[in-house]
């Protein structure tokens, strides 16, 4: 995200607010008003519901949200396909596989945020090489997409990591410990975690965002977005629109605004002023500033390389994106 782009970007969203609000008004109910998002308790995505609701960018907008608590990410796409709620947070590789198999989701942005690879402290960690013969920790899965993208960086520098590095997988909470404790040399993490750690010193060695570059994606691509159904789209146009001017204009305010994160801190976990500011940058950082063709294009191709990385297991039959994955109607 370029700072230049944040003073136009609020201005734009208070404007669009403003215009909300006077073409909605407080009284005026609509019938496809309401949206039902799933939430892990203790997601990201909370942070912007909880601005959201700070601000009454919802009722600025004339929708209601409706915050639906679920236990995983699993629990998430269960009650989405269950119909219990109508929008989650997920990825693209989760949408595409899906509509091949028949379904209509569809995807846009939440953040470009990605992990980052962080060594132990004293740990002669400094390029991926240094990995070898060496105990890494992985959050989530052997499909976790960080852990794809760092394999792929890793063969174009003629490293094996699921050769030559002494591999666990587990919970990001669990791996940090590990890691505290010099039980484990590097973990591979995600974002939010990653930020954690920097901020009590660890080094970190690699972004996922710099991997991507490496391997010659010039822009910032959200893996990670809103996934709502094209028939619930499409029925619920208003809720829809509603709920992609209130989530950017919380977006705008977090860009900005220094005084929201003092407000918001106890609700990240921060233990201390530090980590709360290695969170509020890393945060920001993932803001989308930009979702058109460009970035859908290098988004398709990104596919690409998870497929022949990660293969059937990650993206399923399909050798492509599936059409229709990103919503069309959200562009920025």
């Amino acid at each position: 995200m370029r700072a230049t782009h944040l003073p136009a970007r609020c201005v734009r969203f208070c404007a669009l607010t403003l215009i909300a609000a006077i073409a909605v008004g407080p009284a005026v109910a609509r019938a496809d008003s309401t949206l039902r998002i799933g939430v892990l308790k203790f997601g990201t995505v909370n942070w912007v519901m909880d601005v959201i609701a700070h601000h009454g960018l919802d009722k600025v907008n004339g929708i209601h949200i409706d915050e639906v608590a679920l236990a995983s990410n699993q629990a998430t796409l269960v009650a989405l396909q269950a119909g219990r709620v109508d929008c989650v947070v997920s990825d693209w590789l989760w949408v595409s596989r899906q509509r091949a198999s028949g379904w209509d989701w569809t995807f846009f942005p939440f953040s470009t945020a990605l992990g980052a690879l962080v060594a132990a402290r004293g740990a002669p960690i400094h390029r991926l090489a240094d990995l070898r013969n060496r105990r890494l920790g992985i959050a989530g899965s052997p499909l976790d997409k960080s852990w794809v993208l760092l394999q792929a960086l890793a063969r174009q520098q003629h490293v094996d990591l699921a050769r030559d590095a002494r591999l666990s997988f587990g919970a990001p909470p669990l791996l940090d410990e590990e890691l505290r404790a010099g039980r484990l040399d590097a973990v591979l993490t995600y974002w939010n975690f990653a930020a954690r750690l920097t901020s009590s010193g660890l080094p970190q060695v690699l972004s996922m965002s710099d991997a991507l570059r490496q391997l010659g994606f010039d822009t910032a691509i959200p893996l990670v977005g809103y996934v709502v159904s094209d028939r619930w789209a499409r029925a619920h146009p208003h809720a829809l629109a509603g709920f992609v001017r209130a989530t950017r204009a919380a977006d705008s305010i977090l860009a900005t605004s220094d005084a929201e994160w003092t407000w918001l801190g106890p609700r990240t976990g921060a233990q201390d002023p530090a980590e709360l500011r290695a969170l509020r940058d890393a945060f920001r950082a993932g803001i989308p500033s930009r979702w058109g063709e460009q970035e859908r294009r290098e988004a398709r191709a990104l596919y690409a390389l998870f497929a022949k990385v990660g293969g059937t297991s990650l993206v399923g039959s399909s050798p492509t994106l599936e059409p229709g994955t990103f919503l069309d109607s959200v562009r920025y």
